[in-house]
């Protein structure tokens, strides 16, 4: 009977070696690489060969490779065999030879630290390997997702776009015996071209998932809408994410219910394209089965954790191959999900004056073809709340995620169109840390700013975030309270005054429905507008409470009451007992 090791890491390459169809091994005799070669030699699959000289290993798995035109792994101990392995790794990077170079290894964290054999692989020389990964010792559920997309990676990288070698460094623990009888499973990722078999979505429920996306032509929009319809499917996605089309659910509102589930809305497999989301509560609805990635760079993104195929392609080639294989539209996925939507939004309660409740008045009256962009996190989640006219276009700097920049990107997509209206909605800690630029001198008449001064970065103050656990001390300098005014009713209106704004200001829900038809009147006036309103931390962390607590299943109220009260790490215990 075959034996493998315990090491989890090893089990999860040598899972992945064969799913991904690499058998040619040429191993070289060590230490550290005995968990994968003790566990690999007894393995009818593999056809190993060795080579005491790793020069010589390395030039034959470019042999092989050449000759079979198949993927060659080659393994080494620690100490200088790796260094021999790169006159062999060079041949095979400039002939395009895939090459798996598993250099075994201990513990990376030992490096520096005067251990006997043990040498720095963290860097290597650009031309020995494509891709260089460096895999965890697997302590837990995240460093086996570690373990699978890298490893993944690296095998799939061997044979991308002509292929090449690449290396996997695999520390070792040292640990026996080796009696595992059946290694750990790891999850396959495989990437698909426009020349290979795409696999099938017959009898699958199906949804769509956009994270931010750059202008979208009407020709993929039209795809995604035939897309949709041929296979029952729904488009997930949130003011970032340039979909216009017709099966388009801002779905936060619903996903984002602290005490109901949305599992019956749950796809079997979700497609994901786009960039980084903002939408942080629809990331819940990842597949029950698998995810597929869509993008022209081919790059394993797993956001959801749970990657199948990556399909390295144009949407239009994508979308182009799953239609016109049916004339029967069927949107009930779609209506499902509007109608449960719909029945979130018709019980939103009286929340407070607060950046959810200004996105609630104004979110509706944009000005037809005007553009609008949200500071990130608190002004991005309140407005995903709800939906905005069909003909307006959004945009917010999730890229990178920071909260510099939001005003100078504003002013920069303004210049492009003099004569159409710009809008951004921000934090005060956002707006001063961007402050500079409303005194650039190419600053329009078509900006208008609604500036959510709550005299803090009042999202470490949600009742729901982590940073919040310190109350009112979260103030001092995690949420940099006080700064800039400290909501001085002065500051900003003489500075923007000063600088040709129009002011408007509101403390209070009466003085912001009195300014509004000002603020979102249609037409370009004859200078840029700032609209501060004035609110309060716990006014803003209330409404967001009540927003997500609009649909409440009792049995989940009563599950989150005994974790409160018994914990987390008790229940876990108890279900190990009863085997659940």
């Amino acid at each position: 009977m075959m034996t493998y090791t315990r090491e989890k890491n090893t089990q999860l390459l040598i899972s992945l070696l064969k799913q991904h169809g690499v058998r040619y091994v040429v191993a070289s005799p060590g230490n550290t690489n005995t968990a994968f070669i003790g566990s690999i030699q007894g393995d009818q699959y593999f056809t190993i060969f060795s080579a005491v000289d790793e020069r010589s290993a390395a030039y034959m798995a470019c042999g092989i490779a050449a000759e079979t035109g198949e993927t060659v792994v080659i393994s080494c101990t620690g100490a200088t065999a790796s260094r021999n392995y790169l006159p062999g790794m060079t041949e095979a990077y400039y002939r395009k030879l895939p090459v798996i170079a598993v250099t075994s290894s201990q513990p990376i964290a030992n490096i520096g630290h005067l251990s006997a054999q043990l040498l720095d692989r963290t860097v290597i020389p650009k031309d020995v390997a494509k891709l260089s990964v460096n895999l965890p010792i697997v302590k837990d559920n995240d460093d086996v997702w570690e373990c699978e997309i890298k490893i993944n990676q690296a095998i799939l990288e061997s044979c991308r776009h002509g292929g090449g070698p690449v290396h996997i460094n695999l520390p070792t623990t040292f640990t026996k015996p080796f009696d595992v009888n059946k290694i750990q499973h790891a999850r396959l990722i495989n990437r698909v071209t426009i020349d290979d078999q795409f696999p099938l979505l017959e009898d699958k429920k199906v949804a769509i998932f956009i994270g931010s996306h750059k202008k979208m032509s009407k020709d993929v929009e039209s795809l995604i809408d035939r897309f949709c319809e041929e296979n029952n499917s729904v488009v997930f996605c949130d003011h970032t994410s340039a979909y216009k089309g017709k099966y388009r659910v801002h779905y936060s509102l619903v996903s984002g219910q602290e005490y109901n589930s949305i599992i019956t809305e749950r796809p079997d497999i979700l497609i994901h394209f786009g960039e980084v989301t903002g939408d942080y509560y629809n990331l819940k609805i990842a597949a029950k089965e698998q995810v597929w990635r869509v993008s022209d760079d081919g790059e394993i993104r797993d956001s959801f954790r749970k990657l199948r195929y990556v399909f390295e392609m144009s949407l239009n080639s994508f979308f182009l191959n799953y239609v016109g294989h049916g004339t029967e539209i069927n949107i009930s996925y779609y209506e499902t999900c509007k109608a449960k939507l719909d029945q979130v939004r018709n019980n939103i309660p009286e929340i407070p004056f607060s950046n959810i409740w200004a996105a609630s008045q104004v979110s509706s009256k944009l000005p037809d073809h005007s553009v609008i962009h949200f500071g990130i996190l608190n002004s991005l989640r309140s407005w995903n709340f709800f939906d905005i006219p069909d003909t307006v276009t959004s945009d917010s700097n999730v890229g990178g995620f920071g909260i510099d920049g939001n005003m100078s990107s504003l002013i920069g997509a303004s210049l492009t169109n003099p004569e159409k209206l710009y809008f951004l909605v921000n934090g005060d800690l956002a707006f001063f840390y961007d402050l500079n630029v409303l005194g650039n001198r190419h600053v329009g008449a078509n900006i208008r700013i609604l500036l959510v001064n709550n005299g803090k970065g009042t999202e470490f103050r949600q009742y729901n975030h982590h940073a919040n656990y310190f109350g009112e001390d979260t103030d001092k300098y995690i949420a940099a309270a006080g700064h800039f005014g400290n909501k001085s009713k002065s500051l900003v209106k003489c500075f923007v005054e000063n600088l040709g704004f129009e002011y408007i200001c509101a403390s209070d829900k009466q003085e912001f429905l009195f300014q509004i038809d000002r603020f979102v009147t249609k037409n370009v006036q004859d200078r840029p507008m700032v609209f501060e309103i004035f609110t309060n931390s716990n006014d803003e962390s209330c409404a967001l409470e009540k927003m997500l607590s609009i649909d409440i299943d009792k049995k989940i109220v009563r599950k989150n009451k005994v974790k409160s009260v018994v914990g987390t790490s008790v229940i876990s215990s108890v279900k190990k007992i009863l085997g659940s």
